[in-house]
C-alpha cells in the first residue's frame, strides 16, 4: 500500500480540510455576530464519516470500501435553526471564540501528525 494514500493519511487530508471549513465557517460567524437575522454556521463531517465507515465495515471488502468512503465523504455546512436574540441572529460569540481556539488546537494536532508521518517516511527513504 503506498502510505501517502494510506486510510490513515486520507483521513489526516480529510480531516484538515474538514477542520479547515470549520475554521472559516466560525470565522464568518463571529464576523457577522451584530448582523440581524444572521444565522451561525455549523460544519459537520464526523457523524456522516462514521455511519459510512460502519457500512464499509460490514461489506465484503472493509478495506477497499474504507478508503472509498474516507474519500467521498462531504463536510455539510448548514445553517443553526435557532436564534438566541430578538434581531433573530443566532451567533453565541463566546462560544464561537471557544470554539474558535478549540479548532486550532485541533488543526495543530493534525498538522504535527501529518509533520511526523512524512519525516518518518523521509528518514525510511534516506536509509538513516
Amino acid at each position: 500500500m503506498d502510505f501517502l494514500s494510506s486510510n490513515s493519511m486520507l483521513l489526516m487530508q480529510k480531516s484538515m480540510d474538514f477542520l479547515w471549513t470549520k475554521q472559516a465557517a466560525i470565522s464568518d460567524n463571529i464576523a457577522n455576530a451584530e448582523t440581524p437575522n444572521y444565522k451561525a454556521k455549523v460544519v459537520t463531517f464526523e457523524e456522516n464519516l462514521r455511519e459510512k465507515l460502519e457500512q464499509a465495515l460490514s461489506s465484503n471488502t472493509p478495506r477497499v470500501s474504507a478508503r472509498r468512503v474516507i474519500r467521498d465523504s462531504e463536510i455539510s455546512v448548514m445553517e443553526a435553526a435557532e436564534s438566541t436574540r430578538m434581531d433573530g441572529n443566532g451567533v453565541n460569540t463566546t462560544e464561537q471564540m471557544v470554539e474558535l481556539v478549540r479548532n486550532a488546537y485541533q488543526l495543530q494536532y493534525v498538522m504535527n501528525s501529518i509533520s511526523t508521518d512524512l519525516a518518518t517516511l523521509r528518514i525510511a527513504v534516506r536509509g538513516q
